[in-house]
């Protein structure tokens, strides 16, 4: 059974309910109950964080999106757009317990070789890191924390 790691994240009210043994954490953006894995309880609480916290609009947020990538189909974690339908930021989450490794950026880097976000977010919620592309270039820059939604 899936017990809660504390976060480097604001802790927020949760809807948690357990049914036949099977622990749900309910998604408020996809209005359903999901299992709740640690890589869940790490998207659900950064969702939080944009939302309430850096004020991304819930409407721009984008949850499991997916994209082909070399014919195989994989899924983005969560994927940030603007108003005008541009993707802002892709946001890959990981369980607690995967370190931010080199390698989990090199997987993001990949996925966003098709979204071309203008940034990418990597997050197992104890440890947290932004990378602005600049995709002319094809070059990033590493920045110690993530700006509110309108400065982006």
């Amino acid at each position: 059974m899936f017990t809660p790691t504390p976060l480097n994240l604001p802790p927020y009210p949760f809807k948690i309910t357990k049914k036949d043994g099977v622990v749900f954490i309910f998604d408020e953006l996809r209005k359903k109950h999901l299992v709740l894995t640690p890589e869940e309880w790490v998207r659900q609480h950064f969702i939080q964080s944009l939302i309430l916290e850096k004020k991304f609009p819930r409407t721009l947020i984008q949850i499991e999106g997916g994209l082909v990538l070399n014919q195989l189909q994989k899924r983005s974690d969560i994927l940030v757009y603007n108003t005008a339908g541009e993707k802002l930021m892709l946001i890959e989450c990981k369980a607690p317990k995967v370190k931010i490794t080199p390698s989990v950026f090199d997987q993001a880097s990949r996925y966003n070789s098709i979204h071309q976000a203008k940034w990418i977010v990597l997050t197992n919620g104890l440890q947290h890191v932004y990378a602005k592309m600049d995709l002319e270039k094809g070059s990033f820059n590493f920045v110690e924390e993530m700006p509110d939604y309108l400065k982006l």
